[in-house]
């Protein structure tokens, strides 16, 4: 079935399954609380970038960032958002718990709406909360370039480039569904990496040589810019420079009102753990509304940089890089072996880090934890994309449907 939609061709790694037949269903208290909270966390990280916009001096002092990330940052003029997977996981305590947000990137868009769509006919006392998410989407990207125009509404949304890295295949089945998304509604795709970014004789954007009014961002934002390293003893990248060219073209280009980004390159900063961090660590700068709701659903959150490492406690901290994302670079202490643990507070560069505090997730009936990834877009909740791992979430995990009970 999975092979047959022509989009997911890789339902195993390493020889394991990559999805199961059971959902996780959710009653319609647990959906509409989980939605409430991923908006609410979008809602801080909106505060965030308020904060930060008002307050420059944080681009430097609080989250380092480099002169080509600061570039996208106050070209973005605090725009940041279009879609974003809110990570959210039910606590033995039954509380609602956010790792973290993938406001830069976010994917799974393929996993969750296909799945969803193949197996909901075998769960007839169930709704589908993915149904919707392709429209969404897409009135997502007509309104965002709608506001660039300057039109009231949404607009004709006619020529489209997906720009990824397109030597790397995690996400390939994104782009396909995206693009049959948008094929469907009438609109020419081209897909391209940053490398085939042009302007005509006009000024226009293109890509492959093609005009596009529209560039759907799926290339990390610290990938745009300069590629620093994490750990003291890692070897430097080969390719650690800025792309110079392609950055200052893209950037020129929707300052001039040429063409619209999504998501925006302001999520360089919400993407950026350092953002939970500044949730904590200033706290008083938030509306009371906000910080309400930092207590209540962001996990303590500190930068490395303020702590004093040799005194974090394995058992209570979870090691977390600030542009690291699908658990890349996540160290959770209590699942690593105290050399591993010790090492790593050595040898990590601190102002590249969080600690993070651990919190208990309540397992499944086969002991398996729930990562419940709850899109936003435009800023509401529009759907949810199920992983469920034996310790932290990353490309080993199983995604599971994930259904409401009717």
């Amino acid at each position: 079935m999975l092979y047959a939609t022509c989009i997911i061709s890789d339902p195993w790694i390493a020889g394991k399954e990559r999805f199961r037949l059971q959902p996780l269903i959710l009653s319609r208290q647990q959906a509409e609380s989980l939605a409430a909270v991923a908006e609410r966390i979008g809602f801080l990280h909106h505060e965030v970038a308020r904060i930060v916009w008002e307050n420059s001096e944080f681009l430097d002092e609080f989250y380092s960032l480099t002169p080509y990330q600061k570039a996208m940052w106050l070209q973005s003029e605090g725009r940041w958002h279009g879609i974003a997977r809110v990570d959210l996981f039910i606590c033995t305590d039954g509380k609602i718990r956010s790792c973290e947000m993938n406001s830069d990137t976010p994917s799974g868009e393929a996993e969750a709406f296909l799945l969803n769509q193949l197996l909901h006919p075998y769960f007839p006392h169930t709704t589908d909360p993915n149904t919707d998410l392709p429209e969404k989407f897409w009135r997502m990207l007509t309104k965002s370039d709608s506001g660039r125009r300057g039109v009231e509404g949404e607009g004709k949304l006619e020529s489209v480039a997906i720009i990824y890295p397109t030597d790397l295949p995690e996400d390939l089945s994104m782009i396909a569904i995206y693009r049959q998304w948008l094929e469907a509604r009438g609109c020419s795709v081209v897909i391209g990496s940053p490398y085939n970014l042009n302007r005509d004789a006009d000024g226009n954007v293109t890509v492959m040589g093609k005009r596009v009014d529209l560039i759907i961002r799926h290339y990390k934002t610290d990938w745009w810019g300069e590629r620093e390293i994490i750990w003291s003893n890692q070897q430097p990248f080969l390719d650690a420079d800025p792309l110079h060219r392609e950055l200052m073209l893209i950037l020129e280009a929707e300052y001039e009102g040429r063409v619209t980004v999504v998501n925006p390159f302001g999520s360089v900063l919400t993407q950026n753990k350092h953002s939970m961090a500044l949730m904590w660590e200033h706290h008083e700068l938030f509306s009371p509304q906000a910080q309400e709701w930092i207590q209540a659903y962001i996990p303590e959150t500190r930068r490395l940089s303020s702590l004093d490492a040799a005194a974090l406690n394995r058992e209570d901290w979870v090691l977390k890089s600030v542009f690291g994302c699908e658990g890349d670079s996540v160290l959770v202490g209590r699942s690593a072996k105290p050399n591993d643990w010790q090492l790593a507070l050595t040898t990590a560069i601190p102002k590249h880090w969080i600690a993070q505090r651990y919190f208990e997730i309540a397992a499944d009936e086969n002991g398996m934890m729930p990562n419940i990834g709850a899109y936003l877009i435009g800023g509401e909740a529009a759907g949810f994309y199920t992983r469920l791992s034996a310790k932290s979430t990353d490309y080993t995990a199983v995604t599971a449907p994930t259904f409401i009970v009717s």
